[in-house]
C-alpha cells in the first residue's frame, strides 16, 4: 500500500531551492517564525554533496526545522522522515528526526513521543543520515507512535547540543512504508513463499507445512494456481483459497482450524469433490466431531461413497456430525440404477444365503433382491465371487429351489455400504435433495447409533434410508420430514420407501411421512414409532390404501403410540423367514401395542382396515396384541371394520389365540365395533331352557368365540309361568359353522336380558 497512489496524497515536502517560507523555526503551525530572511540560514546553490541546500549556524540549543505543510496521519499507515546533514564549521552537535502533532482542532497533542534517535556529528564533511517512522499503530520499528488522537503532523528535524556551529540539510524528505509492515498487518503468509510451486505436479506439501508452521497463529493464503498434494497433511492455521487444490484420491487434508464445507469447497474447486474430502477427513480421527455445511447446498454430480474415499477404512465408531445445510443430487449418469438378473439357488438352512449365484460378480452389494418368494425390502449384504455366493439382510420364504432374481441397485446421496461396520454418525438438519434423482442414505452392514434429526428427505427417487444389514440397530429418527417422490401417483403405483430396518431398537419420533408405497419395512424387534404422521391417501374415489408401517418379524415387542395413521393400514407379517411354517419351536404373532393413536381414512374402499395381519405359512395365531385408547375414523364413506387377516397365502389358527386386548377406542364411520372382550345383549323373548347368539363378527379379526368372561343380568329370568329365577348358565363357545357364536344352557326354560362378555382368545 502506498497511500501517494491510492489516496492521491503529495508527501513529500518542497526542496529548501523553493524557498524557505515554507519552513518553521519553532512548531510549523500556522504564524511562526520561518527561516525565511533568518540571519543565521542561507541558501546554498551548489554544495558539492548535496547541490543545492540549506545552511545554518545554530544559535539556540534545539534549533529546529519544521514543514508547515500539514502531513495527514492514517490509521494503517506509516511514514518514514529522513534527512541528509554534515557539519562544515565550528562546534559539532547531534541531529534528530523531530515532528509537532495536531488535532482536528489544530491544538497541539501532547504526551506523545516526537522526536527519533540522536545522531551525532563527529566531522566536519561527513554526511550522515537520519531518519525516523512514524504512525498511529505502536508496533515494532516504529520510533513515533501517535494513536489515533493526532490527525496531522508538521515535520522536520532538530539540531541539538552545543551552539556555533555551521551545518548543511539536504532537502527532507517523508515517504509511505506501510510496505514494509503489510505482512504483520495482515496476519497470514502465501505457501509461494515456502516454495509452492502451484503447477499441478510437483509435491507443495511441504511448502504448505512450512507456511503453516510459520503462520504463528494467523492464517495461510493460497493464491491462484494448482497446488499439487501428495500424502496426508494435517494443516493447524487457518487457510484461505483463491487458488486449488489436487491430491491422490487416497490423501487425506484436514483443515483443523478451517473444517467446514466451504473451506473445502474452495480447496479443491468443486463442490462434490470438496464435499467427498471433507467427509474423508471427518472418518478420521481428527479434534473435530462435526462438519458443518455453514447454511450451504452442495451439488453433488455422484454419489458419496466412503469405500472410495477411504478405501483402508474398515471400521469407525466415533461419534461423527454431518450438520446445518443441504445435500443436492444434479443430474448425470452416475445416479442410473444398476440393473442385473441372475440364477441362484437357496436353501432355508442356509437362510440368509444364495449359492451358485450365475455371473455373482456383476451384482452389486445394496442391490434389492425381487423374485417369487422374497419378502419386501431384501438387500445383498456382501458377496464372494471366489464361491459364487451372496449374503442377504433377511431370509426367503418361497422355500428350497433354483430360481431367476432380479437386482436393483439404487444410487444414494451417502453410501455407506462399502464400509464393514460405522457407528453413531449424525444427521442434523440436512436437506436431502434427491429431487427424483438420487436416494438418500445407504446404511453400512453393520453399526448402530445411527441418529437423523429436523432433517428433510425431499424426494427420494427410490429410497429414503435403506438397511442391507444390521447397521440400523438403535437408528434413531427424529423430528423429520420425508416427502415421496410418489405423491402425484395413485395410492397402487407407488413404490418408494421411507426406510427399513433390520435390526432391534430403533425409534422413529415426530416425524412427517407423506405418500409413500410404505412410510417403515422395519424386522428386528424393541421399536419405538411414536407421535409420527403417515398419510397415502390419493385424490381416488373410493381409493386403494395400502401399508404405512409393515412389520416383517412376528413378535416384535413393539410399541406404536400417539401416531397419526391417515389413509394407511399396519402390516403385521413373517414374510422374512426362511420357514414361514409356524414350527411350535418359535414365538407366533404377539409383542404388539397400539395405543392412543389417532386413525383416519377417507374416499376409501369399505373393505379397508387399519390393521392387517398377513402369514405367510400355517399354524400362526397372535398371542399378544394391544390395541387400546385409539381413535378409529372413516370420512367419505363408511368402512366394514378395523381389522383383518389377508388369507391370500394363509390363514391364522384362531384355536391358538390369547392375550389380545381391544379396549376403550373410538369408532366413527365404522360398521362394525371390534373388542376384546365384546359385549353383547342376548334377549329371549319366550322362555328357552336353550339361548344362542348370532354370529360374533365384532371379535377381533373375526375370530372365534372362544371364551365368555361374564354373564350379567340386565332383567328378571322368568319362567314361562312369570316365575323369577336366579339362576347362572351354562356356557358353551366355539358355536355354529363359524365357531363365532356362544349358547347358554338354563337350568330350566326361562326369559329376559343378559350382557354378555365374549372372548376370542383364552388369556395364559
Amino acid at each position: 500500500m502506498n497511500i501517494a497512489i491510492t489516496n492521491g496524497l503529495l508527501l513529500m515536502p518542497p526542496a529548501f531551492r523553493a524557498g524557505l517560507g515554507a519552513w518553521s523555526r519553532s512548531t510549523g503551525v500556522s504564524g511562526s517564525p520561518t527561516w525565511d530572511q533568518a540571519a543565521n540560514a542561507a541558501l546554498v546553490p551548489a554544495d558539492q554533496d548535496f547541490g543545492a541546500c540549506l545552511e545554518i549556524v545554530k544559535q539556540q540549543t534545539t534549533t529546529s526545522v519544521r514543514f508547515m505543510g500539514e502531513t495527514p496521519m492514517i490509521p494503517g499507515v506509516y511514514l518514514r522522515v529522513s534527512a541528509r546533514v554534515k557539519a562544515v564549521a565550528g562546534a559539532l552537535a547531534g541531529v534528530q528526526i523531530a515532528g509537532w502533532a495536531g488535532d482536528g482542532s489544530r491544538n497541539a497533542v501532547t504526551g506523545l513521543i516526537t522526536v527519533g534517535r540522536t545522531v551525532s556529528l563527529r566531522n566536519y564533511g561527513e554526511v550522515v543520515e537520519v531518519s525516523a517512522i512514524v504512525g498511529v499503530g505502536n508496533r515494532a520499528g516504529v520510533d513515533m507512535p501517535w494513536g489515533t488522537r493526532p490527525v496531522y503532523g508538521h515535520f522536520g528535524l532538530d539540531l541539538v547540543g552545543a551552539n556555533g556551529g555551521a551545518f548543511r540539510i539536504e532537502s527532507i524528505r517523508i515517504e509511505d512504508i506501510t510496505a514494509a509492515f503489510v505482512p504483520s498487518l495482515l496476519d497470514w503468509v502465501d505457501v509461494r513463499d515456502f516454495g509452492a510451486v502451484g503447477n499441478g505436479v510437483t509435491n507443495d506439501r511441504a511448502a504448505f507445512l512450512a507456511a503453516d508452521s510459520a503462520a504463528g497463529g494467523g492464517q495461510i493464503v493460497v493464491p491462484s494456481g494448482n497446488f499439487f498434494i501428495s500424502g496426508d497433511i494435517s494443516i493447524n492455521s487457518r487457510i484461505r483459497f483463491k487458488g486449488r487444490i489436487s491430491t491422490p484420491a487416497a490423501t487425506r487434508v484436514v483443515f483443523l482450524r478451517s473444517f467446514d464445507f466451504p473451506t473445502y469447497a474452495d480447496a479443491f474447486g468443486d463442490e462434490t469433490l470438496g464435499m467427498k474430502k471433507a467427509l474423508q477427513a471427518l472418518m478420521g480421527f481428527t479434534d473435530h466431531i462435526s462438519l458443518d455445511l455453514c447454511g450451504r447446498r452442495v451439488d453433488l454430480d455422484e454419489p458419496l461413497i466412503l469405500a472410495d474415499l477411504a478405501p483402508t477404512l474398515e471400521g469407525f465408531s466415533n461419534r461423527r456430525v454431518i450438520q446445518n445445510g443441504s445435500i443436492q443430487a444434479k443430474p448425470g449418469p452416475a445416479w442410473e440404477t444398476g440393473r442385473t438378473t441372475s440364477v441362484a439357488t437357496y436353501t432355508p438352512n442356509q437362510p440368509f444365503l444364495l449359492s451358485n449365484v450365475a455371473n455373482v460378480a456383476a451384482i452389486e452389494v445394496g442391490s434389492r433382491v425381487n423374485g417369487n418368494g422374497v419378502g419386501r425390502e431384501v438387500y445383498v449384504n456382501s458377496k464372494n465371487v471366489t464361491q459364487g455366493t451372496l449374503t442377504l439382510s433377511q431370509p426367503l420364504f418361497g422355500g428350497a429351489g433354483t430360481r431367476t432374481y432380479n437386482f436393483e441397485r439404487f444410487r444414494y446421496l451417502f453410501d455407506f455400504s462399502g464400509v464393514r461396520e460405522l457407528s453413531r454418525l449424525n444427521f442434523s438438519k440436512i436437506d436431502f435433495g434427491c429431487d427424483r434423482i438420487s436416494s438418500a442414505v445407504l446404511l453400512p452392514p453393520q453399526g448402530e447409533m445411527f441418529q437423523f434429526s429436523d432433517c428433510y428427505f425431499t424426494r427420494p427417487k427410490d429410497r429414503g434410508i435403506t438397511s442391507i444389514g444390521r447397521g440400523c440397530q438403535d437408528l434413531l429418527v427424529d423430528n423429520c420430514q420425508f416427502l415421496s417422490n410418489d405423491m402425484d401417483l395413485p395410492a397402487q403405483q407407488r413404490t418408494t420407501v421411507a426406510i427399513n430396518v433390520n435390526a432391534n431398537d430403533i425409534k422413529i419420533r415426530n416425524n412427517r411421512f407423506v405418500r409413500f408405497a410404505h412410510f417403515l419395512v422395519a424386522n428386528g424387534g424393541g421399536h419405538i414409532i411414536t407421535g409420527n404422521h403417515w398419510f397415502q391417501g390419493d385424490g381416488s374415489g373410493e381409493g386403494l390404501r395400502y401399508a404405512g408401517l409393515v412389520l416383517t418379524q412376528p413378535n416384535v415387542q413393539t410399541t406404536v403410540t400417539g401416531n397419526y395413521v391417515d389413509n394407511a393400514s399396519i402390516e403385521w407379517t413373517n414374510e422374512h423367514s426362511a420357514f414361514p411354517n409356524f414350527t411350535g419351536s418359535e414365538f407366533s404373532f404377539g409383542g404388539l401395542t397400539l395405543t392412543g393413536n389417532t386413525f383416519l381414512c377417507s374416499n376409501t374402499v369399505p373393505w379397508f382396515t387399519w390393521i392387517t395381519v398377513k402369514p405367510y405359512g400355517t399354524g400362526h395365531f397372535i398371542q399378544g396384541l394391544n390395541v387400546v385408547g385409539n381413535v378409529f375414523k372413516a370420512l367419505f364413506g363408511n368402512i366394514e371394520r378395523i381389522d383383518r387377516v389377508d388369507t391370500s397365502i394363509a390363514d391364522l389358527n384362531y384355536n391358538g389365540m390369547r392375550n389380545l386386548q381391544f379396549e376403550a377406542n373410538t369408532f366413527n364411520g365404522v360398521n362394525t365395533y371390534v373388542a376384546n372382550p365384546l359385549m353383547i345383549q342376548m334377549t329371549q323373548n319366550t322362555a328357552a331352557a336353550t339361548w344362542s347368539s348370532p354370529d360374533l363378527t365384532g371379535l377381533p379379526f373375526q375370530g372365534w368365540a372362544r371364551s365368555v368372561q361374564s354373564v350379567v343380568t340386565e332383567t328378571n329370568l322368568l319362567t314361562s309361568n312369570g316365575t323369577r329365577l336366579d339362576a347362572s348358565p351354562v356356557v358353551q363357545v366355539e358355536q355354529g359353522n363359524t365357531k363365532r357364536q356362544i349358547r347358554l344352557n338354563w337350568s330350566q326354560g326361562v326369559r329376559g336380558r343378559v350382557c354378555v362378555y365374549a372372548r376370542m382368545d383364552r388369556p395364559q
